[in-house]
């Protein structure tokens, strides 16, 4: 692999890391890892701080995932191949930020952003997807679940490419990994929901 790649690597899990949720609670004056469920996503700072700091924490958690893929796609002019690489670590570097001992949010909001940069008609009906199941059942974590899930079999009909769908499917499993104490929530019928009804 060549040493530009490597570098580059290690730029998007570097950046990938900034624990967006975590800096936005310290400057709202909360430490969000030790409020509601100590997760330093955009669901746990809406929840603790309010909508305005949790969209923030959304779109920025976001654009972590979308730059660097996007930049290699279109700048560097990397293969397939890379790019998938490039959309794995940036997850990996939010779920396992080097700033927060290697712990970091659930990756949704940032594979949606490499999601975005990969195929932007994927993204599109993960999208809906995610609205669907949220707006019916009113759980966040089945939400996304469910649309990282999906993921990898719609990139994979939609784009028809071997390397995108096993950074999907790789990705998914990561979230729904990450996902393991809600789903156990979700069973037990314990699980908090986002809209109440």
């Amino acid at each position: 692999m060549e040493l530009s790649v490597i570098l580059y690597l290690i730029g998007t899990y570097i950046l990938a890391s900034i624990p967006f949720g975590y800096v936005v609670g310290k400057l709202f004056g909360k430490d969000v890892t030790k409020e509601g469920s100590g997760n330093i996503g955009a669901t746990n700072v809406t929840r603790t701080i309010g909508k305005k700091a949790g969209a923030l924490v959304l779109i920025l958690d976001m654009l972590k995932g979308y730059f660097p893929v996007y930049f290699g796609k279109h700048y560097m002019y990397f293969d397939d191949r890379i790019l998938s690489m490039i959309a794995i670590t940036a997850v990996l570097g939010h779920c396992f930020s080097v700033f927060m001992k290697f712990k970091g949010g659930k990756g949704v909001a940032t594979g949606l952003g490499v999601l975005l940069a990969l195929s932007g008609k994927t993204a599109f009906i993960v999208i809906l997807l995610w609205l669907g199941s949220f707006l019916t059942t009113g759980y966040v974590s089945f939400a996304s679940i469910f649309a990282a899930f999906m993921s990898w079999i719609i990139i994979f009909y939609v784009e028809d490419n071997v390397f995108y769908t096993f950074a999907a499917l790789f990705l998914s499993f990561i979230i729904v990994l990450k996902h393991s104490s809600n789903i156990n929530r979700l069973i037990k019928g314990t699980e908090s929901r986002f809209l109440h009804r």
